[in-house]
């Protein structure tokens, strides 16, 4: 590789870096846990989910699909290519050339952001889909990283990560219930009525949540040894954003979004490192 090449891609991948500083404080301190090896992919995969989340989420003003269109075509062509001038675009390719990650967990995750330019309200099946699409495919592409082209250990921790992948997102959408309702018309939870939101319905849908947790443990236990850490702090950054929510009424959580103050966090990253200790 050139040494122009070298510092390209080498300032595309500080893009992907700032994208995920910027945008998530729980997701940069689990990265920043990991062995300094997985850094780069972590972010790059990170960056390229944000930017497509964005053009759902924020664009009001523009022509969203026509925008989600252009970035799908961007991004295939940058893989192909094995380079693209948007800087997380390339980023995103170079993680996905030197991890082998499947074209199939990428068309599942951009399906289902095309979901959000058209549903509202969503049944079990479309919930399902959305779900393993917006989260449980990241999940996978992470764990193509962390596993480093041993597809035994992949297919091994697959069901886990996608099980950790869907506790993650099934939270996000407990602790956004009012924004997503209020700012973006949508309730993901299926059949879910917001005006009569129980205690017996909140309790049915973080039982389900605590399902994946239990399921996403057996696999970060089984994680090598520079994966652990990192991940284990999400999971536990998580579970305890999903704790304090479940100590929160129905009718407050749809009212306000729960958050884990900067002591929160450090106290979970101390207890992280205690329980990785040794391991």
């Amino acid at each position: 590789m050139s040494t122009n090449l070298a510092l390209y891609n080498e300032t595309c991948l500080k893009c992907s870096k700032l994208t995920t500083n910027a945008y998530s404080s729980s997701f940069s301190l689990g990265i920043y846990l990991l062995d300094r090896k997985y850094h780069a992919a972590i972010y790059a995969i990170y960056g390229f989910v944000r930017f497509a989340d964005e053009i759902v989420d924020t664009f009001h003003e523009h022509d969203k699909a026509a925008l989600l269109s252009e970035f799908k075509a961007d991004t295939y062509k940058a893989i192909q290519d094995q380079v693209s001038l948007n800087p997380i675009l390339n980023s995103f390719q170079w993680a996905v050339n030197k991890y082998y990650i499947e074209n199939e967990l990428i068309e599942c995750f951009l399906e289902s952001m095309a979901m959000d330019l058209k549903k509202k309200e969503y049944d079990l099946n479309s919930f399902k889909k959305y779900i393993l699409g917006s989260a449980e495919v990241v999940g996978l592409m992470c764990l193509r990283v962390f596993c480093e082209g041993d597809d035994k250990l992949y297919q091994e921790l697959k069901s886990p990560a996608m099980s950790l992948g869907s506790a993650f997102q099934k939270v996000n959408f407990l602790r956004d219930l009012k924004d997503d309702y209020e700012g973006m018309g949508r309730t993901y939870f299926p059949d879910l009525d917001l005006e009569n939101f129980s205690t017996e319905v909140k309790k049915e849908l973080e039982a389900d949540i605590q399902k994946d947790f239990d399921a996403a443990l057996i696999g970060i236990k089984k994680l090598p040894q520079g994966v652990r850490l990192g991940v284990y702090a999400a999971y536990s950054l998580y579970l305890k954003l999903f704790n304090k929510i479940k100590k929160t009424p129905a009718l407050q959580l749809v009212e306000k979004r729960i958050r884990i103050s900067s002591v929160g966090k450090s106290l979970v990253l101390l207890g992280s490192f205690y329980r990785n200790s040794g391991r």
